[in-house]
């Protein structure tokens, strides 16, 4: 049997992958690790140090003409967003696929997902989406362990953990500029790194006057309706009250109009909603 783990540079995959290889042995398994080519640098850190802990190489794969998120974005004509983001299947998992596809044979493979215990509802439709291929997530079964514990076990072993999560992020994914992001990310990423706010700001604005419609990555809920939240939007307000109040995150005090969702900070499915 060949044993792939579906590395995505979080603590996930490490976790994942040290299971795999402790059950199934470093022979057998693989890590195989799709590139965005809008990772934070010290994604690519972390994977060569964690990679090299558990004795294994990491496996790049990367769209054929090497596009980022925004280049997909244009070619597809669609803003990718929390509900569609066809990044995900573009950059992750359709080379994953081909990759799969060249080296592997479903009958005798397994793949690894490194979702949680918190996520299980998220199985069938990954399984689905992996098809033919078998498709199995150890961390959701006990001993049951959360993100710090994964972190305190890593560091136990001499990894310094990827430095976005020092930063504030969920996620170690798309150098925290990801469009499955909530406002708390986006109000994160505009904080510690304002030229990647400045560019996603750029590139939406981009994509809103090539298609002409009024579109956005975020989402404005106030009020009970539901409606378009631009960047550029959400910077502003994020100004304004940064002059009252400079704590980003003490936003939920604020003025009705200026409020942002400080506890939206969206998820990363790039692996988990495949298709």
């Amino acid at each position: 049997m060949k044993h792939v783990v579906m590395w995505s540079g979080g603590i996930t995959s490490w976790a994942t992958a040290r299971h795999v290889i402790a059950e199934h042995g470093a022979a057998s398994t693989v890590l195989l690790f799709a590139d965005t080519n809008a990772e934070d640098e010290d994604l690519h850190r972390w994977n060569r140090e964690a990679a090299a802990q558990l004795g294994m190489d990491l496996i790049r794969v990367a769209d054929a003409q090497e596009r980022d998120p925004w280049q997909v974005f244009e070619d597809k004509r669609w803003l990718g967003n929390t509900r569609i983001a066809q990044c995900s299947h573009a950059l992750k998992q359709e080379p994953c696929r081909d990759w799969l596809t060249a080296n592997t044979d479903p009958a005798d493979t397994v793949l690894y997902v490194g979702i949680d215990w918190t996520e299980t509802h998220r199985i069938p439709a990954v399984r689905s989406g992996w098809a033919p291929w078998q498709v199995e997530f150890p961390l959701t079964q006990p001993p049951y362990r959360d993100k710090d514990q994964w972190f305190i076990e890593a560091a136990a072993v001499g990894l310094r953990r990827p430095r976005l999560y020092d930063l504030g992020f969920a996620h170690n994914n798309c150098g925290g500029a990801c469009v499955k992001g909530g406002q708390a990310q986006w109000a994160r990423l505009l904080d510690v790194f304002p030229e990647r706010y400045a560019r996603a700001e750029r590139a939406e604005e981009k994509m809103r006057a090539l298609l002409g419609k009024d579109v956005s990555i975020l989402r404005d809920r106030r009020g009970g309706t539901t409606k378009p939240l631009t960047l550029a939007a959400l910077r502003q307000r994020i100004e304004r009250r940064k002059v009252e109040q400079p704590d980003l995150f003490s936003l939920l005090d604020a003025d009705p109009d200026d409020v942002i969702d400080t506890q939206d900070f969206g998820g990363c499915g790039c692996f988990t909603d495949a298709a």
